[in-house]
C-alpha cells in the first residue's frame, strides 16, 4: 500500500523552495527514508523543476508544476507533470565531469544528478502534458 501526496505550483523559481518543503515533510514519517534519500529527492525535484521553469516554459507564461509523489515501503515513485515545451531528457548531452572548473561552462549538471541519484528514470509527452517520473528505491530492511 503506497502513501500518495501531491502539489502544484506555478512554474516560478519562487515554488522550488516549496516543492523542497513537501517532500521534506513527506519523506518526515516514511521509516526507510533516511536523510540522504530525502535530500536525492529534493535535489532531482529541484533540478528537474528548475529545468521546466527555465526550459519548458521559455517564452511562454509560467504554467503549472504538479508534483507527486508515491510512498511505498520499497520505493518512492515522484511524477512531475508540466504543460511547457516537451523535452526528451535522454537527448541532452552529458556534461564533462572530467573537465577542470574553469572550462565546465555554468548549468547543464540538473539531468546528471538525477541519473546519478535515482534508480529509474521515464519521461512522456502526452495530449495531457509531459510527464518526468523517477524513482528511487529503499532498503528492504527499513520498512
Amino acid at each position: 500500500m503506497s502513501n500518495r501526496h501531491q502539489i502544484t505550483r506555478s512554474a516560478e523559481l519562487e515554488s522550488l523552495s516549496v516543492f523542497r518543503d513537501f517532500i521534506e515533510k513527506a519523506c518526515k514519517p516514511h521509516k526507510g527514508i533516511d536523510d540522504q534519500i530525502c535530500y536525492d529527492l529534493k535535489l532531482s525535484v529541484d533540478e528537474a523543476c528548475t529545468n521546466i521553469i527555465t526550459h519548458g516554459y521559455a517564452g511562454m507564461n509560467p504554467g503549472s508544476i504538479i508534483l507527486s509523489l508515491a510512498m511505498a515501503p520499497n520505493e518512492v515513485v515522484v511524477t512531475i507533470t508540466d504543460f511547457g515545451h516537451p523535452f526528451e531528457p535522454c537527448e541532452a548531452s552529458a556534461p564533462d565531469v572530467e573537465a577542470g572548473l574553469e572550462d565546465m561552462p555554468m548549468g547543464g549538471f540538473g539531468l546528471f544528478f538525477i541519473y546519478q541519484t535515482m534508480d529509474e528514470i521515464n519521461y512522456q509527452t502526452t495530449e495531457d502534458g509531459n510527464s518526468l517520473t523517477f524513482i528511487k528505491q529503499l532498503s528492504t530492511n527499513n520498512p
